[in-house]
Parts: structure tokens; sequence; C-alpha cells
């Protein structure tokens, strides 16, 4: 699958890095129901668009128990978006392909073999639903210039900069990483609470 170093080896290791990290935030701040201990209880997934090797390390999603209450919490992540069987990249460049010239996110697609329909379905929500989440409500003003949104999500990839290839689709997951937590509804047009609309820069 990995066409460009930018979807490397050591860029799936750093997403898995990266969840790590939001996983034990979300440890160390306790239950944010009744404050109680967190105890780790993955959940299991069977992500489409991950590479052979790196299957098993993507076969669960970093989630925790309340010990008191019992209720679960589930940390952001940047390898999956929602309950979305593709991997949050996939949806990101899967969607970017019709107006990038990105040969990563043209590469991708041939691999994949995302059907057309889900390739609409994807571009769709980055069009309308996106745009009423309250991340990108809280979000977009701090954008100069603004992304075009009839080339979301090529657009906002664009504003993202960094000095290795890889660095701005790992900061725009980043970005998105909020939209991951609970269940997000993208097919319903639900999302995140506000306050957890906050960016979190490696």
């Amino acid at each position: 699958m990995c066409h460009s170093p930018l979807l490397s080896s050591r860029f799936f290791q750093m997403l898995i890095d990266i969840d790590q990290s939001l996983a034990l935030q979300t440890c160390d701040a306790g239950c944010p129901y009744c404050g109680g201990v967190l105890h780790r209880a993955n959940y299991p997934r069977k992500p489409r668009g991950c590479p052979c090797e790196w299957r098993d390390a993507f076969s669960s999603r970093f989630s925790f128990c309340c010990a008191q209450c019992r209720r679960r919490s589930t940390s952001r992540s940047v390898r999956f978006f929602g309950r979305r069987v593709y991997l949050m990249l996939a949806v990101v460049l899967g969607a970017a392909r019709h107006v990038t010239r990105s040969a990563v996110a043209t590469a991708l697609c041939a691999d994949l073999a995302v059907p057309p329909r889900t390739l609409e379905r994807w571009r769709c929500w980055w069009r309308d639903r996106f745009l009423l989440t309250p991340l990108w409500q809280c979000m977009a003003a701090r954008f100069v210039p603004p992304p075009l949104p009839h080339q979301l999500p090529a657009s906002l990839l664009d504003r993202f900069t960094g000095a290795a290839p890889h660095e701005p689709l790992l900061r725009l997951l980043v970005f998105l990483a909020p939209l991951s937590r609970g269940i997000c509804l993208l097919h319903e047009g639900r999302s995140f609470p506000a306050e957890d609309a906050h960016v979190l820069i490696p």
C-alpha cells in the first residue's frame, strides 16, 4: 500500500504513538462522569485501508471503563474516525483526491479500491456536515486564508505545514481527533461536545 514515504511504516507507528499518548491523557483524567478510576477496556476494530503488516497493531481502539460507574470513556484517535470502517487517513486522502494532484492520495485510493459511492459520501460530509461541527465552528477563523468549502478536505490539508513530508497530514489528523470521540455520528450530523473542540499538535 505504501507508495510514498508519507505512508511509511514510520508514519503508521507515529499514529499509534499519538493514540497511546491520547489514551494516557484520558486515563489520567479519570472518569468524566463520576471521577472514578479508569481501567483499560479496548474494543476490537477491523479497519480497512490498513497495510497488512499493521493490521494487528490497528486491531483495537483504546478505550476505558470506569471502576465505579462502569461507564465507558474512549480517548481521541488519529487512526479511527468515529465508527467508520476505513482509517481516518483514508477518509481524508480519499475525499481529497478529486481536488488534489497528490500522488499519495491517488495511489492510496487505487490500493484501497474505495467504492465510488463511499467516496461520494465522504465528499458530501466534508462539504456539508463537517462545516457544522463544533470543531469547525470554533476553529475555522484561525485559518488565513480560510479553506475553500467546496475543496475540503484538500483545502484544509493545504493549510497545515511541516518540515517533513508527513507532517501536514499528521497535523491535520491531530486537528480532526476530537471528531473521533464517542459515536460522533458523522452520518446523522451530530457531533462531539463543544468543550472537546481543541487542537493537539505534537
